[in-house]
C-alpha cells in the first residue's frame, strides 16, 4: 500500500501532537466569530480547508480532545499545550475540516483569503488588508 505524499505538515506548541495532509489547503480565512476568537486567544482564527480523507494525525493523536463548542462544531486540541488543531462542522460541509494556519511546520502559498463573521469581530480589530468581508461565515 502507497501512501499519499504530505503537501503540509502542522503540529501543536509543545509537539506531542502532529499531522499532515495530503492535499493542497484550500482558501483561507479568518474567523470573528466570539467563538474562534476564544479558542485562538486573538483577534480571530485563521484556517484552511481539505477534504477529511486528506488529513491524518501521525504521532500524538492520544493527547486530543475535542469540544463541541455548538451543535454542529467540533474542535479538536492538544490537551497538554491547548493548541488548536482542527475545527470540523456537521452537515453540508461535513466532509471537509479546517486546519488552524498557525499550527502548520511547512510553507503555505497563500490562497485567495476572506474575513468571515465580521458582524461579531471585537472592537478594537480593523481589518484594512482588502480581503472580502463577510457579516456571516
Amino acid at each position: 500500500m502507497t501512501t499519499a505524499a504530505a503537501v503540509h505538515r502542522g503540529s501543536c506548541l509543545c509537539g506531542g501532537v502532529r499531522y499532515e495532509t495530503t492535499a493542497p489547503l484550500q482558501g483561507a480565512s479568518h474567523c470573528h466569530c466570539s467563538m474562534c476568537r476564544k479558542a485562538h486567544g486573538a483577534a480571530f482564527g485563521s484556517y484552511g480547508s481539505v477534504l477529511r480523507v486528506h488529513h491524518r494525525f501521525v504521532s500524538g493523536q492520544g493527547l486530543t480532545r475535542t469540544y463541541r463548542s455548538s451543535p454542529s462544531v467540533t474542535r479538536t486540541f492538544c490537551s497538554v499545550c491547548g493548541s488548536p488543531l482542527l475545527w470540523h462542522s456537521e452537515g453540508p460541509y461535513a466532509e471537509w475540516v479546517a486546519v488552524p494556519l498557525g499550527t502548520l511546520d511547512t510553507a503555505y502559498e497563500t490562497p485567495p483569503q476572506k474575513h468571515i463573521h465580521v458582524a461579531s469581530k471585537a472592537a478594537w480589530v480593523v481589518t484594512c488588508d482588502g480581503f472580502r468581508q463577510e457579516a456571516e461565515g
